[in-house]
């Protein structure tokens, strides 16, 4: 059984922590560096029901995509949700590893799982990391389709592949517009909007689009029409989480460590009901 030492640097060297922003907050946040670790977790947000799935596994470590602490704090005390995170955590021996912004530009990565869950072929990424010679890293994905689809056809798909939400799947632009090329990126993405207009894609699939960016982006794109389409933050970086049991698994085997591997089903998005508009004329009477 290995160390969490260990652990950690396996998991460093696929998401070295050099590579997440600035503003970021990943690395080790809970546990004690020589403890022994059997079973781990792998989930999107570090909330006080994936802890006590943790603990109800069994679990030796939680390894998270988004981090607990991402502009500090001056408590943990139990009295707040986050310190009672940090409390189970630490009462049960689970330690805390977060793999953020570094794990969006990996190769592969955040946007990479999100491809493969919608049955694209990645062919660049979006936005490439400079220090990548050979041009893999960086954080989105410009993507081919296997075949040609209607606006509305890809967005059933994605709808039909992520994992439900209440959310569902949002469209700007034509429903019956031609989709062969797609622009994909996890969590969230209007501020690629430029970049996107430059890869001469069809349709952006991303997360947590406001109004007057994705407004002023299709009205920018009037000749030249391109789809947006805006699914659940929580369900575009999911993918993500199986992705990398995957490869701690395979570290594990190559290593034999044998770890026992998870992935969190708790759906951690916000949102919990949906209710549709009713049929309207322009000024929002019913029909």
């Amino acid at each position: 059984m290995p160390r969490l030492s260990e652990v950690i640097a396996a998991l460093e060297n696929l998401w070295p922590a050099e590579r997440a922003e600035s503003w970021d907050a990943v690395g080790t946040v809970v546990g004690e560096p020589g403890q022994d670790v059997g079973r781990v977790l792998f989930a999107v947000d570090p909330v006080q029901d994936v802890v006590d799935e943790a603990v109800k596994l069994g679990a030796d470590l939680l390894v998270t995509h988004h981090p607990l602490y991402l502009r500090g704090t001056t408590t943990v005390a139990a009295t707040t949700f986050k310190g009672r995170v940090v409390h189970t955590l630490i009462k049960n021996d689970i330690a805390l590893h977060v793999a953020h912004t570094n794990a969006d530009t990996a190769d592969p990565g955040v946007s990479d799982a999100l491809a493969g869950a919608l049955g694209l072929r990645v062919v660049r990424p979006l936005v490439p990391d400079p220090s990548d010679p050979e041009g893999r890293r960086g954080l989105g994905r410009i993507c081919e389709l296997d075949h040609p689809l209607t606006v509305r056809e890809f967005a059933a798909r994605a709808a039909e592949r992520l994992p439900a939400t209440a959310q569902g799947i949002r469209v700007a632009g034509d429903p019956d517009a031609v989709v062969r090329t797609v622009a994909v990126s996890g969590g969230s993405g209007d501020s690629l909007f430029d970049q996107v207009r430059a890869a001469g894609v069809d349709a952006f699939l991303t997360a947590d689009l406001r109004h007057h960016p994705a407004s002023e982006f299709i009205a920018d794109r009037s000749r030249d029409p391109l789809a947006l389409l805006d699914a659940a933050h929580w369900a575009t970086e999911w993918p993500w989480c199986e992705l990398a049991a995957a490869q701690l698994d395979e570290i594990s085997d190559r290593r034999g460590w044998g770890l026992r591997v998870h992935v969190s089903r708790t759906v951690t998005d916000p949102w919990t009901a949906h209710a549709a508009s009713v049929t309207t004329d322009h000024l929002g009477a019913p029909n």
